[in-house]
């Protein structure tokens, strides 16, 4: 696999991104090592608030792109956990062990999103908030 591959996978969440306007683009670093292995880390906001980091450490395994870690962490303006997809090695007995889903008060079993579902999760979070007139 070629380092063009990294690229095309950066390039998609580049044109998601362009899709969403109101999310400001705090930091963006994609940084491929490899024609094997890519970092990824992105910092977006909502409302100039709401903070969702994005951290991959992907390689390549079987001819596709794999996110061997990752965290998907969205909180709050006061530092406060709204949720954050991990694989960090934490809960055994879940299912979907090592991937999981933290929120406020519990952790559940899931797998790992993509990115594209995580920015979805936060808009449709900051939907229901705007609904019932909540900051």
């Amino acid at each position: 696999m070629s380092r063009n591959s990294f690229r095309d996978y950066f390039d998609q969440i580049d044109q998601f991104l362009e899709a969403y306007p109101d999310v400001y683009v705090e930091n963006y670093n994609a940084t491929i090592l490899s024609s094997e292995r890519a970092n990824l880390k992105l910092r977006l906001r909502f409302y100039f608030q709401y903070l969702l980091s994005i951290s991959e450490a992907l390689v390549v395994v079987d001819d596709q792109i794999t996110a061997i870690d990752y965290r998907y962490h969205f909180q709050e303006g006061q530092n406060n956990l709204i949720f954050r997809y991990d694989n960090t090695p934490h809960f055994p007995n879940l299912p979907s062990f090592p991937h999981y889903k933290h929120l406020v008060d519990q952790v559940i079993s899931c797998n790992q999103p993509s990115i594209e579902t995580v920015i979805q999760d936060a808009i449709a979070f900051l939907e229901e908030v705007d609904s019932n007139g909540i900051d």
